[in-house]
């Protein structure tokens, strides 16, 4: 799908309610009132924005193979990633970093919360901690994490292993599949492991 763009995700009546919750989310945060289907989420998001720091939302962040920060559209971007709501506070050097999720919590990615900390760190180097949140609003419940700058090199070790198998499939197009509890849901129906295969 990300890669040989032969496939094309469906726009299915989740996918819309999680992009019209995450503009409302958007909008809230620079003083546009909730409509009322998602007024569930006011307290969560007003404690978020209780937080001492500057609120960006859907703030785009990219970098280059060498770690430097660069345009979310530059040519040489390698990874990129956007967070929903980033709060920064450069006096206690510390961030927080949510991302809204509208499904099932049962598959949290905290890899996600890894990548968006590194991303941070690589923006704003007067960071040196990142509080971070998978927030899933219709089961309310919560995943967090942190991170320390300290971790950095590290974390970006592990990364850069998971992108070498991407890379490695890309130089020889060799794309294995690999099951997961997602699967019902992909849009590719010629692998093995989709149900309706």
């Amino acid at each position: 799908m990300r890669v040989l763009k032969k496939y094309k995700q469906d726009s299915t009546e989740q996918i819309r309610y999680g992009e019209q919750l995450h503009k409302a989310a958007e909008d809230y945060v620079t003083g546009v009132p909730l409509p009322p289907q998602f007024s569930f989420v006011k307290p969560t998001l007003d404690a978020l924005l209780d937080k001492q720091g500057t609120k960006h939302a859907e703030i785009k962040m990219a970098l280059t193979n060498k770690l430097e920060p660069c345009a979310w559209t530059a040519s040489d971007a390698w990874v990129r990633g956007i967070a929903d709501l980033l709060i920064l506070d450069e006096e206690s050097k510390t961030a927080w970093v949510v991302d809204y999720k509208t499904g099932n919590n049962k598959y949290p990615d905290k890899g996600q919360l890894d990548l968006m900390s590194l991303l941070v760190f690589a923006h704003y180097p007067a960071i040196d901690k990142v509080h971070s949140a998978l927030l899933f609003v219709v089961k309310n419940s919560v995943i967090k994490h942190k991170v320390e700058r300290k971790e950095e090199d590290a974390l970006w070790w592990m990364y850069r292993e998971r992108t070498a198998r991407i890379e490695a499939s890309h130089s020889h197009d060799v794309w294995n599949p690999k099951q997961s509890g997602l699967c019902p849901w992909c849009p590719v129906r010629s692998c093995e492991y989709h149900p309706k295969h």
